[in-house]
C-alpha cells in the first residue's frame, strides 16, 4: 500500500512488567530470524523512536534513584548506550516536539504555542518530510501535540494522532492510551513493505497527566499490584525550606506550585500520584518490549535504529514544584538510551555523560538515513560520540523558555548549562541566580550576590548573552556560538 492512513483525532476530547525481558538477549548485530534481507551495508537505516512524555532522566530503573521498574529498557540500554547528561532545549510538550522535528531552538521555530505551529512554514526543512522524500515509509502513534494539518497527514504514510488521556473508547470498549500505542505500532510494522526504509514514531501520552482531573494518572488495572506495598522516597528538596529558596515572585499562582498541591501537598496523596506515575513508565516498559520483539520476529533489528527518549523532565516535588518549564536539572535532564547495529561491541552496555540534546536527534536521525542534515538545523549527529574516536563535544549548552500565559503562571527563563556551574536568568523580573552543581547539585544555595564568585558569574554572564545570540543563527549552534565566542574573547569555547 503506498497510502495507508488512518487518521483518528483524539485530542483530549499490562501485563505484570516485573522480570521481563526480550526472548532475545543475543546482541542483535547478528539477529537474522524472519525473512528481511541481512545484506544492510549501504542501506538507509530503519528508525524505531520510543517517546515518552513528562519522563525525567532518573526514572527508569537502571539510573536506580527510585522504586521504578523498566526492565526492558534496562536490557535495552545493556544493548546499546544510556546517556546520563542527555537534556532538553526548551522543557515543555510541544516546544520539545517541533525541537525535535525542526532540528532547531524555539529561538528560530517561533512556535511558542501549539495553536502557533510556526514551523510548519518551513514543512520541507523538518525531519518528517526529509524523510518522506528519502523514500522512507512513515508511522506515527500517539501525541503530535500540534494541529494534525493536512500537510502534516500527507507526510505520514499510517497514523493515528491521540493524545490528552488515558483512556479511549474504541469499537464500544475502552483501551489504555499506551495499549492504543502498542496497537498501532504493530499494526504498522505487519504491513509495512519491506523493501522500503521505515520510520516508526511511538509517542507515549503517558506518564503525562491528564490536567484538569483530581487524579492525575490513569494506569491499566492489571498494573496496580505493581509498587503496591513500597514506598516512594521523596527528595530532600522537597521541602517548604526548598520553595522559600526560590526567587520571591515565585507564589501561589505559579503553574508549578498549582499542580505541586494538586499532586504532593499531603503524604498519602503524593505516594498515590507517584506509584500511578511509575505505574504508567513501567507500562510503557512493557508495550516497548512488545514492539521490539515483532521486530524481532520480522528479522529487522539489524538494520534498526532504536532510540528511547522523552520530551521533558519533570519536577517529583523538588523546590516545592510539579511540572516542568524551568532551568533545574529536574526538569531539563531526560532520558536516552540508542541501540544501534553500527555500535562497536566495546560500546553496548556503557554509559555516556556528554551533554547531549534532544536538537541532537534531528541530526542522528538523518545520518542513520544517509541524508545531510539542511543547513538551518542546529544540533549534532550523536553517534559520533560512538562511531568516531574521541570526537570534539560540547561542554556546555544554552537552555531557553518563553512565558507562557503571564510571567505570574509560567515566567520566561533562560540558562547556561555545564558541568559545574549553572547560570540562570528570569528576564521578566531581571534576576539572575548561580548555582556550583558540584557542591550543590539540588540547587539550593544562589551564590549570584558572592563575591568569590564574581568572576565566574561575569564570564558565564557574558557567554550566556552570547549563545542566546546563536541560537537564533542557522546551523550547528555549538559552531557557532564557539566562533562567537572566540569573535568576542569571552568566555571559553562550548
Amino acid at each position: 500500500p503506498t497510502e495507508i492512513n488512518r487518521q483518528v483525532m483524539d485530542s483530549k476530547n499490562t501485563d505484570d512488567t516485573e522480570n521481563q525481558t526480550p526472548k532475545t538477549q543475543q546482541t542483535d548485530k547478528d539477529s537474522t530470524t524472519g525473512s528481511e534481507s541481512t545484506d544492510t551495508k549501504d542501506k538507509p537505516m530503519n528508525i524505531l523512536f520510543l517517546y515518552g512524555d513528562d519522563w525525567r532522566h532518573d526514572s527508569i530503573g537502571a539510573a536506580k534513584k527510585s522504586i521504578v521498574r523498566t526492565p526492558f529498557l534496562d536490557w535495552l540500554a545493556s544493548q546499546g548506550i544510556r546517556f546520563t547528561h542527555n537534556c532538553v532545549t526548551t522543557s515543555v510538550c510541544w516546544i520539545s516536539r517541533a525541537n525535535l522535528y525542526t532540528g532547531q531552538y524555539v529561538s528560530r521555530h517561533k512556535s511558542e504555542y501549539p495553536h502557533e505551529p510556526n514551523w510548519y512554514k518551513n514543512w520541507n526543512e523538518t525531519l518528517p518530510k526529509l524523510l518522506k522524500d528519502a523514500g522512507y515509509f512513515q508511522g506515527h502513534s500517539g501525541k503530535w501535540h500540534f494541529d494534525w494539518k493536512p500537510l502534516v497527514y500527507r507526510t505520514y504514510d499510517w497514523s493515528n494522532p491521540h493524545y490528552g488521556d488515558h483512556w479511549y473508547e474504541e469499537e464500544g470498549k475502552q483501551i489504555h492510551a499506551t495499549k492504543k500505542n502498542e496497537k498501532d505500532a504493530l499494526e504498522f510494522l505487519r504491513i509495512r513493505p519491506k523493501d522500503k526504509p521505515f520510520l516508526l514514531s511511538v509517542c507515549f501520552f503517558a506518564p503525562h497527566s491528564v490536567d484538569g482531573t483530581d487524579e492525575q494518572y490513569f494506569p491499566q488495572p492489571e498494573s496496580m499490584k505493581l509498587y503496591e506495598n513500597e514506598t516512594v522516597e521523596f527528595p530532600v528538596s522537597a521541602t517548604e525550606e526548598a520553595w522559600s529558596k526560590l526567587p520571591p515572585f515565585f507564589s501561589d499562582r505559579n503553574e508549578a506550585r498549582r499542580r505541586w498541591k494538586i499532586r504532593f501537598d499531603e503524604p498519602e496523596k503524593a505516594q498515590r500520584m507517584m506509584k500511578n506515575y511509575y505505574r504508567l513508565i513501567s507500562e510503557i516498559d512493557q508495550t516497548s518490549k512488545v514492539i521490539y520483539e515483532e521486530l524481532e520476529k520480522q528479522g529487522a533489528l539489524n538494520n534498526t535504529l532504536i532510540i528511547f527518549t522523552t520530551d521533558n523532565g519533570m519536577y517529583h516535588s523538588e523546590h516545592g514544584l510539579a511540572g516542568k518549564w524551568y532551568p533545574h536539572q529536574e526538569s531539563i535532564r531526560v532520558p536516552l538510551i540508542i541501540k544501534d547495529p553500527r555500535m562497536p561491541v566495546e560500546k553496548t552496555g556503557t554509559l555516556n555523560d556528554d551533554f547531549t540534546l534532544n536538537i541532537d536527534l534531528t541530526s542522528t536521525i538523518l545520518g542513520a538515513a544517509g541524508l545531510k542534515q539542511p543547513s538551518v538545523m542546529q544540533g549534532r549527529d550523536i553517534s559520533d560520540l560512538y562511531l568516531k574516536d574521541e570526537p570534539q563535544w560540547r561542554k556546555q549548552f544554552f537552555y531557553e523558555h518563553p512565558v507562557h500565559l503571564d510571567t505570574d503562571t509560567i515566567p520566561a527563563s533562560s540558562a547556561l548549562v555545564r558541568k559545574n556551574y549553572k547560570y540562570m536568568t528570569w528576564p521578566d523580573y531581571n534576576v539572575e541566580q548561580l548555582f556550583d552543581l558540584e557542591k550543590d547539585p539540588l540547587e539550593l544555595e544562589d551564590l549570584a550576590g558572592s563575591a568569590e564568585v564574581k568572576e565566574i558569574m561575569e564570564e558565564m554572564r557574558i557567554t550566556h548573552s552570547l549563545m542566546k545570540q546563536a541560537a537564533l543563527i542557522p546551523g550547528p549552534i555549538d559552531q557557532v556560538s564557539a566562533e562567537m565566542i572566540t569573535k568576542n574573547g569571552a568566555g571559553r569555547l562550548s
